[in-house]
């Protein structure tokens, strides 16, 4: 999950390499300030969707120890050479991955849920890795009344929502969407920013939850 490139095969995502993507240049620095702000003994966190493991490695920087599952074979492939000291294992968001890993005091998952067929199966997953008391991070681009009428304005629709992109985005969130979606699953404390630009014109939404 994340940002790659579609295998030839039509199994997921085939990573080059564990470069951030470009959006980590705007939603690091979030997580970073998120994370710095709680003083947080337990120092342990599940990635939702790791990707190539190059957001579970700037956790670990941060003092982290991460976990990190993906169904991305080349991607996990990648992570555990580039970073043999994380536990990135493949997976799925439909998984009980609570009945395999447990709980966690944090969990990320950044630019995931947006390629998933059944995001309340995801947004589930999530609540059932947060322990009681926990922080969940999760993030996807931003879809809102000024953003979509500049689009329109724009002409850009074809480019934003491009069919061409296989394995990509298939879901579009906007604040409204994604609260009722995480209230449903049955977090209760509900925060969101907007970030990437002005709020009205945002990259992406983030969500931070609490458990």
């Amino acid at each position: 999950m994340g940002d790659g490139n579609y295998d030839d095969n039509g199994i997921g995502y085939q990573y080059r390499d564990t470069n951030p993507t470009w959006s980590n240049s705007y939603l690091w620095p979030v997580v970073k300030e998120i994370v710095n702000k709680r003083s947080m003994e337990d120092k342990r966190v599940f990635e939702l969707g790791c990707g190539n493991g190059a957001t579970a490695d700037m956790l670990q920087s941060l003092g982290f120890d991460v976990v990190g599952v993906d169904p991305s074979e080349t991607g996990i492939e990648l992570g555990k050479k580039a970073f043999p000291g994380i536990e990135l294992r493949c997976g799925s968001a439909y998984d009980n991955l609570s009945d395999i890993y447990g709980t966690f005091p944090l969990v990320v998952s950044l630019e995931v849920i947006e390629h998933c067929y059944y995001p309340r199966k995801v947004a589930q997953t999530l609540f059932n890795l947060l322990e009681s008391g926990g922080i969940g991070i999760i993030s996807t681009p931003y879809h809102g009344y000024w953003k979509n009428l500049a689009l329109s304005i724009t002409g850009k629709w074809d480019r934003h929502f491009t069919v061409l992109w296989d394995d990509g985005h298939i879901k579009f969130f906007s604040i409204n969407t994604m609260h009722r979606l995480l209230a449903e699953v049955g977090f209760q404390k509900i925060n969101f920013l907007r970030i990437g630009r002005l709020p009205p014109f945002a990259k992406s939404l983030v969500a931070i939850v609490e458990k």
